[in-house]
């Protein structure tokens, strides 16, 4: 989770976008659990670390590493969770292994995403590794949010895919998030460039208890078809092997 997020008044632990968005996550690592046990979770770009956090809280027994991994940690947080279980680190493990990585809307923050992907490529060993990405979705989104957020760009299920693929990873599946967002994501995009000129503020805002409820349960069931989504999205998604 971007820690700009939480600046803005968002706690993720009850927020609908973040609590709908963990769900095809969490199912993506159960399925790799159910086949591989126990494995390591290294959440790359971590911020506060909310996603890798569901992971441990949901499947707790059978994760038996967290690495949170952002170049925004202190050498006290850090120090405070060496040795743990979960522990936070300024750089990816030298050794990658029998893990699923995660980086949660990380990858549109980093210039070179490429280099990165290469980066985590070149610490895995074995045939056990797997991966799940999101990315925000469709140049046509872009707004002061964007620019708040300090991203690069913004991705289609092709660029990410082409990404994963100079870099080695397999995609076993890719696919669009909040496709029925979509149309009211862009109207109020076009209309805050039209009049604020892009000025750079978060589009996240806390809501009323009734109004979240209610997004959380329509996104939560948009989510148990969201894997068949190829058309469009506010978010996109990849998974596979690396």
């Amino acid at each position: 989770m971007d820690l700009k997020e939480l600046e803005a008044g968002i706690d993720p632990s009850s927020h609908w976008y973040y609590q709908s968005k963990k769900l095809p996550m969490l199912s993506y690592v159960k399925k790799q659990l159910d086949k591989h046990q126990p494995l390591q979770i290294i959440d790359v770009g971590s911020g506060s670390g909310f996603f890798a956090y569901e992971i441990e809280k949901t499947f707790s027994s059978q994760i038996n590493k967290v690495y949170l991994v952002d170049i925004g940690y202190t050498k006290e947080e850090m120090q405070a969770t060496q040795a743990q279980k979960i522990e936070k680190a300024l750089y990816i493990p030298e050794r990658i292994e029998n893990s699923v990585v995660i980086l949660m809307d990380v990858l549109e923050h980093i210039e070179d995403d490429i280099a990165m992907l290469q980066a985590i490529k070149k610490n895995c060993v074995g045939d056990n590794n797997h991966f799940f990405i999101t990315v925000p979705a469709f140049e046509s989104l872009w707004s002061g949010h964007d620019d708040y957020l300090g991203h690069y760009r913004r991705y289609r299920i092709a660029t990410l895919k082409r990404a994963l693929k100079t870099a080695n990873f397999t995609v076993t599946n890719s696919y669009y998030l909040y496709g029925t967002l979509f149309p009211l994501v862009w109207t109020i995009r076009k209309i805050a460039n039209l009049f604020k000129k892009g000025e750079a503020q978060s589009d996240m805002k806390p809501t009323s208890d009734f109004i979240n409820t209610l997004l959380l349960k329509f996104n939560a069931a948009e989510m148990r078809i969201a894997k068949n989504n190829k058309l469009f999205g506010v978010s996109c998604v990849a998974q596979g092997k690396i």
